[in-house]
């Protein structure tokens, strides 16, 4: 069902970003419409290059520290989302690309990616352990009345 509206998604962006180039290009003129989207995109791979560089170096620190770089890592990853939004010719491309790039606006991004998407698959995979949704004592969804051997096997009241 998400996967879905992933696609959807998907196919929205480049309509929409056709839509928007014609009603730019008869507002200002092609001409003029194509170096702005030329523009943007070097202005925006200059700036994730340098992004990309700061991010290494912070990795760098990290791993030579022994601290877990997680934040570096999935700026990273964003920073090459931004990099192909940015190449991409297109305004809407273009805008998302700096949203993803620029540090003030991809920290909210990267905590909403964080809880909405890291946290619940790595709870799915590890049963928990990762966020502490773990039980530590009894069955989960056991009623009162169940009773239990020692091997965890649900066991009948009347056969003891």
């Amino acid at each position: 069902m998400r996967l879905r509206w992933v696609f959807v998604l998907l196919l929205l962006i480049p309509l929409a970003d056709a839509l928007l180039l014609v009603v730019v290009a008869d507002a200002i003129g092609a001409p003029t419409t194509v170096a702005l989207v030329v523009l943007t995109g070097l202005i925006g791979m200059l700036l994730v290059r340098a992004e990309g560089r700061h991010t290494v170096r912070s990795l760098q620190e990290k791993l030579a520290t022994g601290a877990v770089p997680t934040k570096e890592l999935m700026d990273g990853g964003l920073l090459i989302a931004a990099g192909a939004f940015l190449l991409t010719p297109g305004l809407v491309t273009d805008a998302i690309g700096f949203l993803v790039g620029v540090p003030l606006t991809r920290a909210p991004i990267r905590a909403a990616l964080e809880r909405f998407v890291v946290r619940p698959y790595l709870d799915r995979k590890s049963g928990g352990f990762v966020t502490g949704g773990v039980y530590t004592a009894g069955f989960p969804n056991a009623d009162d009345e169940d009773v239990y051997d020692v091997d965890g096997y649900q066991v009948d009241d009347e056969r003891g």
